[in-house]
């Protein structure tokens, strides 16, 4: 596929999806933490977790006063919750004592936190700190393969490749459109070809 129609759609995706996530959150740290604890887990389940958990640990000072079992119980419905609360207290250390108490606001000292990785890390770099980034979550990897913006066999290639066809500035809101697409259209057993609004453009239509 080629960079305009690459532009295109994004274009057209852009009067149909919102290019903010779905998830609550009013700091970068609870952006981090909610962005943690979506990992094989749907936004909603994650707002309702952390409307509780922010209530009083929406710092990583306040964070760490949990142990990793106290912590656990507030996240035990998300799944993963034991590796979920390791990461998130691991980064809140890190963020106490390698930034003073702040988020990092620059993509390479994100990655640095322990229990962060590189998708996370995206997500906090362009939604809380405006920077331009693309974010390959398995809505992303699955729907820009299939649609044909890329051909990788991994979310790293998937990364580097979209960020050669698209727009820089294009990267950020790009993600949210591909993932909003992926849940209601190009959905991974079942997708919705016949009304997908990108159906024209797709080079992979699945046959059904």
């Amino acid at each position: 596929m080629n960079g305009k129609t690459a532009k295109e759609i994004v274009n057209k995706l852009s009067g149909i999806f919102d290019d903010k996530p779905a998830l609550n959150f009013s700091t970068p740290y609870e952006l981090l933490i909610a962005v943690i604890l979506s990992a094989q887990c749907t936004d909603e389940r994650v707002n309702k977790i952390t409307e509780k958990l922010f209530k009083d640990y929406n710092t990583p000072e306040k964070m760490i006063t949990l142990s990793q079992e106290q912590l656990e119980r507030y996240i035990f419905s998300c799944g993963l919750y034991k590796s979920k609360a390791s990461h998130i207290l691991s980064a809140s250390k890190d963020i106490i004592e390698k930034f003073n108490g702040q988020v990092p606001a620059d993509i390479e000292s994100l990655r640095t936190l322990q229990g962060v990785g590189r998708k996370t890390a995206n997500v906090v770099y362009s939604v809380a700190f405006k920077g331009s980034a693309i974010a390959v979550d398995t809505h992303v990897f699955r729907v820009s393969n299939r649609i044909g913006l890329v051909k990788a066999d991994n979310v790293l290639n998937t990364e580097k490749q979209l960020m050669k066809i698209l727009d820089k500035s294009d990267w950020s809101r790009a993600h949210h459109y591909l993932i909003y697409l992926g849940r209601s259209f190009c959905k991974a057993h079942k997708p919705d070809c016949e009304n997908c609004p990108i159906s024209d453009k797709c080079l992979k239509k699945i046959k059904r």
